[in-house]
């Protein structure tokens, strides 16, 4: 005798199977977070190494900058030189033997300290143009490989579909022979076809692993996690020919302005050395408790506790070969950042130039592998069309599959190679984080 469950427990069961799978692909599922480009690429500033590094050094030279812009003011000191005192009551460390010292000192006139202020300021601004310009490394980085992983993908279910087509191809290639119709030839054919879609799937798939650890780098998010949002990249704007976008980079490029910056704070430090040959007057004060045990009344005929000095020193430098051969040393440092500007003002603009061109002619190419795409998609499609009509062949068919697949990676290849030179020339001209971040960052 069979046992069988009740029809309302099987229903049950079944219930909770399906239940039991469609729970497991919605948290399959969840784990992978839409990521448009916009929020990976605040992840990447947020996460990124090199912009911390970039923002260390803004602090640091801000901070240089107060260390010399602070000596204008009194520098107070508090103290003691606690004594004991046998005949003459001789110094401690410079100063006299004492119950409290207070010393103020601070700069009043000094030519050579008024140069170098100017001088770390200016470095301060040049390390804010430096970190602009690596923040425009990151944005750069994360969007070619997000535009990049992207196609990978792309390609992926495209040569899946290559792949299933090829395999049937030949297993009716592999019938064909069995009947006599086909040629060991024809095999070997329809087997290069599936050897060279395998092929292209291991590039792809190793170059979108790849390209997403890259990213899960950049934006700290687990690899498993990410789920491109391809219709998140802007569409790139359109380039005049004969737009100067040259003389646009040198007006806002960032690394242009580190040079220039650079160029400037030499000058002004060669000019703060060959100041310091200059006069120059500090403010100076002292107070200073004495006290009678280290023998003061005995050696003065009036003497008191309580004791100040106010003043100011001034410094008048004769003969100073070192200082001299110093600001000469200087001087030139100076005339070398100076010419390392003009080059790399000159290097700019030659660059941005070249990529304008270059986009120009991708641009075309990527035209004419669109074109040769869509004819051989219409030579697919026309062949396809013979055989359900009886009046093509199926070598034709896998021809013409053959040559469509291989125009599809060409174009996509020339696609890619297009915007990738395009985010180059947002980068050169300045307009890169205005293109890939239009919305600013909610507060």
């Amino acid at each position: 005798m069979k046992l069988r469950l009740p029809l309302c427990l099987s229903y049950t069961n079944l219930l909770v199977f399906f239940a039991s799978v469609l729970m497991m692909m919605i948290a399959t599922r969840g784990e992978a977070e839409p990521l448009p480009l916009d929020r990976a690429i605040r992840l990447a500033l947020a996460h990124s190494t090199s912009s911390a590094i970039a923002s260390a050094d803004v602090q640091r030279t801000f901070a240089s900058y107060r260390e010399l812009r602070n000596n204008y003011y009194p520098q107070l000191t508090l103290g003691s030189g606690l004594g004991w005192s046998y005949g003459f009551p001789l110094t401690i460390e410079g100063s006299a033997p004492s119950l409290a010292t207070v010393n103020a000192q601070s700069a009043v006139f000094n030519p050579a300290q008024r140069q170098f202020l100017k001088a770390a300021k200016t470095d301060w601004q040049a390390s804010e143009f430096q970190d602009k310009d690596q923040r425009n490394a990151v944005i750069q980085d994360v969007t070619l490989s997000y535009t990049e992983l992207a196609k990978w993908e792309v390609r992926l279910v495209h040569l899946q579909q290559d792949e299933a087509e090829a395999q049937r191809m030949e297993q009716a290639v592999t019938e064909r022979l069995h009947e006599g119709v086909d040629s060991a030839v024809d095999l070997n054919k329809a087997k290069l076809t599936v050897a060279r879609v395998r092929l292209h799937r291991a590039e792809a798939r190793g170059s979108s692993e790849v390209l997403r650890r890259h990213l899960s780098t950049l934006t700290g998010l687990a690899p498993s996690s990410i789920e491109l949002v391809p219709e998140t990249i802007p569409a790139l704007p359109p380039v005049g020919a004969e737009e100067d976008l040259a003389e646009k980079a040198i007006a806002s490029s960032p690394a242009l302005k580190v040079a220039e910056q650079h160029s400037l704070a030499e000058s002004m430090r060669a000019l703060g050395e060959r100041s310091a040959l200059r006069p120059s007057i500090d403010f100076s004060a002292q107070y200073a408790r004495l006290s009678t045990f280290n023998n003061y009344n005995q050696y003065y005929r009036k003497f008191q506790p309580d004791n100040a000095t106010i003043g100011f020193a001034l410094r008048i430098p004769l003969f100073n070969a070192s200082q001299r051969a110093r600001a000469d040393a200087a001087e030139a440092e100076a005339l070398k950042a100076k010419k390392q500007a003009e080059a790399t003002r000159n290097q700019v603009a030659e660059e941005t130039l070249k990529l304008q061109r270059v986009a120009e002619q991708l641009e075309a190419a990527r035209e004419v592998a669109e074109l040769e795409y869509q004819l051989a998609q219409s030579g697919l499609e026309a062949a396809q069309t013979r055989v359900d009509a009886k009046t093509g062949t199926l070598h034709e068919l896998a021809d013409a599959r053959a040559q469509a697949a291989e125009r599809y990676l060409l174009f996509q290849d020339a696609d890619f190679e297009y915007e990738r030179i395009r985010v180059n020339l947002l980068r050169a001209t300045g307009d890169l984080e205005k293109w890939a971040l239009p919305n600013p960052a909610p507060k």
